[in-house]
């Protein structure tokens, strides 16, 4: 067996790369191979939004735990560009507060908008049960996006049964990932 020592490895012409051959296997030893799953982020909203009962909000994702490439606003408008094109999983989580204590969550729903359009949409029904205050409800969805003007936000809708102050739930702690959004590249 022999063993190949350099620093760097790059295509003679054109921009494809081909090491072996098909039906080959190349092992690459684990952390060693980055960038593959990039751009990608996870990001959690630092304190809980209130919002109007049985409205679709925009949440405020506000604090983020990475950005690879610096593709979500945490700012402003709250929305993951990314600047690479391919195919993306994207997920949302959001924990729905009637801010009430009594068992009055009616209808939740999370939603993934792309270009201000729905993409992904998840629901808890509970008009006959009439679940407590908390409820949690995630959504996920695999779509391409063209790597300059696609984007991606994540909606809610919590609708309670009686009065109170509904809310997008975060906790006071200021640690935990209650209400998250996130999204990585997982291929072209």
């Amino acid at each position: 067996m022999s063993k190949l020592e350099v620093d760097a490895i790059e295509p003679q012409s054109g921009t494809t790369l081909t090491i072996g051959a098909s039906g080959n296997t190349i092992t690459v030893p684990n952390g060693s191979l980055s960038g593959q799953n990039y751009p990608a982020f996870f990001a959690r909203l630092d304190g809980s939004q209130s919002v109007s009962d049985n409205t679709n909000t925009k949440v405020t994702i506000n604090e983020e735990y990475f950005d690879t490439d610096s593709c979500f606003d945490h700012t402003t408008n709250y929305r993951f560009t990314p600047n690479v094109a391919g195919k993306y999983y994207i997920y949302g989580q959001i924990w729905l507060d009637t801010g009430t204590n009594a068992s009055n969550f009616k209808l939740g729903t999370a939603m993934i908008y792309k270009n201000g359009a729905l993409l992904s949409i998840n629901r808890v029904d509970a008009r006959n049960s009439y679940l407590g205050r908390l409820q949690t409800i995630t959504t996920t969805f695999i779509d391409t996006a063209n790597g300059s003007t696609d984007y991606y936000e994540l909606f809610g809708n919590v609708d309670n049964n009686t009065g109170g102050s509904p809310a997008f739930y975060a906790t006071s702690s200021g640690t935990d990932g209650y209400t998250t959004f996130g999204a990585y590249r997982i291929g072209d």
